[in-house]
């Protein structure tokens, strides 16, 4: 499905992260792929790509760095000339901006959240626009979302952000695609990353999510989400654009959770 195609993917950390799920599962589908890190945490990036089927090289990139952004495109363009794919998996808030403390977060915190993830899409898209619009068969680009149609205990100015992520997305879907290049969100649920565990109450929503998902959910398992972005990266989705696809095992969809589990839970209480 992805023979051939060039990837650039984000956000890896470690080998439990949906990015480098993606990564493996890119791999295993024929792509060639690099990775970036950043700052004290690209170590970490770096002992990843190690694990991956083929090692993966690792470029430095601050996504709020256009020095950062112009020098990766540099390195893409001298290496393949053209991007097929790219994975936007990047996200930081504040420890201010999470955790309940919604009316006291400081604006500089807020805009720190906003730019690092979301604004960030904009920003990689227009900086690696050239080589995105060289791919011959149209390129794909992928950002991962958290449902931003609800407001989530705790997740406080990152569901800002995450709202802001998934507008970003349909505008960056509007200019480029005349380009021939997709922008598309994938809504996963929840998954036990590195990120995930800076979030409060993190535990206590995964289980009300398996709880009330018609679809059975395992917080350990990446694989569903990273072959989601996968598909909407091949030119199987080449006429799918501006879109968000849920990956949650139906949660998104359910007002509650059903019946059996909310006795199970009652009783436990």
């Amino acid at each position: 499905m992805l023979e051939g195609r060039r990837l650039l993917i984000t956000g890896v950390l470690d080998r439990h992260s949906i990015a480098f799920s993606t990564a493996r599962r890119a791999q295993e589908l024929g792509a060639e792929v690099i990775l970036t890190g950043f700052g004290r945490t690209k170590r970490m990036t770096e002992r990843a790509a190690v694990q991956l089927p083929e090692a993966a090289p690792v470029l430095e990139l601050d996504v709020n760095s256009e020095q950062d952004i112009e020098r990766v495109r540099l390195e893409l363009d001298a290496r393949w000339g053209a991007l097929d794919g790219l994975l936007h998996a990047v996200a930081y808030a504040p420890p201010d901006a999470l955790g309940g403390g919604f009316l006291t977060t400081s604006l500089e915190s807020s805009v720190v959240a906003y730019q690092t993830s979301a604004f960030s899409l904009k920003s990689l898209v227009a900086g690696l626009l050239p080589l995105l619009e060289a791919a011959p068969d149209g390129a794909g680009v992928v950002g991962l979302d958290f449902d931003a149609s609800s407001a989530w205990p705790a997740y406080d100015w990152m569901g800002v952000a995450k709202a802001a992520l998934e507008a970003v997305a349909r505008y960056l879907a509007r200019e480029v695609g005349p380009l021939e290049i997709r922008v598309n969100l994938v809504s996963a649920g929840p998954i036990e990353t590195l990120a995930a565990g800076g979030i409060p109450g993190f535990s206590k929503l995964a289980d009300a999510w398996s709880a009330t998902a018609p679809l059975a959910w395992d917080v350990e398992d990446a694989t569903p989400v990273a072959d989601a972005v996968c598909f909407l990266i091949s030119p199987l989705a080449r006429r799918i654009t501006a879109e968000i696809l849920h990956v949650d095992g139906g949660y998104h969809a359910m007002g509650c959770a059903s019946p059996t589990a909310i006795g199970a839970i009652s009783a436990a209480t």
